[in-house]
């Protein structure tokens, strides 16, 4: 049973599952091939077998200083070419997760992370995943 979340391992990490703040976004954005005719008139279609990008936004805030460096740790290894695992809540998932909620595990690269020191011990990480398909 995944949980909502990643598992980040690796050289000098500490395997951990990691849980995004419940502000979690998901954002798509369909690939259409439109052809325009007179008066107004269009066909579409759908550019490619997978033509819906997905991208997340991703946060986790006031993590403990060595949690957000091994996070930073797992991108910068991940390097933005490297994908991983990475478990979202779904209606329509036919897995569950610990609580029994429905959930889909999916392939993402992250492309942009940030480390914010919101505190002496205590940080704050951010980050965009891409949805891929291998």
């Amino acid at each position: 049973m995944p949980d909502i979340g990643f598992q980040i391992s690796g050289t000098n990490i500490t395997t951990a599952t990691i849980r995004p703040d419940n502000d979690l976004a998901k954002n798509s954005k369909p690939k259409v091939k439109v052809a325009r005719f007179g008066d107004g008139y269009e066909q579409r279609a759908a550019k490619g077998i997978n033509h819906i990008e997905e991208s997340y936004r991703v946060t986790m805030k006031n993590r403990e200083r060595t949690v957000a460096d091994d996070i930073v740790k797992f991108f910068d290894d991940k390097g933005g070419v490297s994908s991983f695992d990475f478990t979202v809540p779904d209606a329509n998932g036919s897995t569950n997760d610990s609580s029994g909620n429905p959930v889909t595990t999916i392939k993402v690269v992250c492309s942009t992370w940030s480390l914010q020191y919101a505190n002496a011990n205590h940080y704050n990480v951010s980050a965009q995943f891409k949805r891929i398909y291998v």
